[in-house]
């Protein structure tokens, strides 16, 4: 399925997502810095397990990327949420977390991001009870679910 932001291709999908792409996000993020030829196929099969993924598209350019692990029913796991320098604050990584959110409204989703992103998640309607939780942000489908008179 493909989504459409600004000018930009999202596609939905977790098969088929070129490693070499994954590892360039991952390094402008500074999540990784030289990985051995023998480790790279990690990038592509780090997706293949995952629940659901999005991959954002300029061209031919892969500039952003966002996976998740669910159980499909209750609670889902945001693990990796990237957007390149180049390509940051144009709310591309808002309309990631959407998405994701979409699949499981009324679920509960967990962040675990370093203290510098609370601020982007609290933006999604993510909260941060504690700075000391080591860096997990929740959004709780439970109570938007209230709010819309589903429970």
């Amino acid at each position: 399925m493909y989504h459409y932001f600004e000018g930009l291709v999202i596609r939905e999908g977790t098969k088929g997502i070129p490693a070499e792409y994954v590892e360039e996000l991952f390094k402008d993020a500074g999540w990784s810095k030289h990985t051995p030829d023998w480790q790279k196929e990690k990038f592509t099969l780090i997706f293949e397990n995952s629940t659901w993924a999005y991959t954002v598209w300029e061209d031919e350019r892969m500039i952003g990327m966002v996976r998740v692990i669910s159980d499909q029913i209750m609670a889902a796991n945001i693990m990796d949420l990237a957007v390149h320098s180049e390509y940051r604050g144009k709310g591309i990584g808002q309309k990631l977390v959407q998405l994701c959110v979409q699949k499981l409204p009324h679920g509960d989703w967990f962040a675990h991001t370093s203290a510098n992103n609370f601020s982007f998640y609290e933006k999604c309607g993510f909260e941060v009870k504690d700075l000391n939780q080591h860096g997990t942000c929740t959004y709780y489908g439970y109570i938007q679910a209230r709010k819309d008179g589903h429970r």
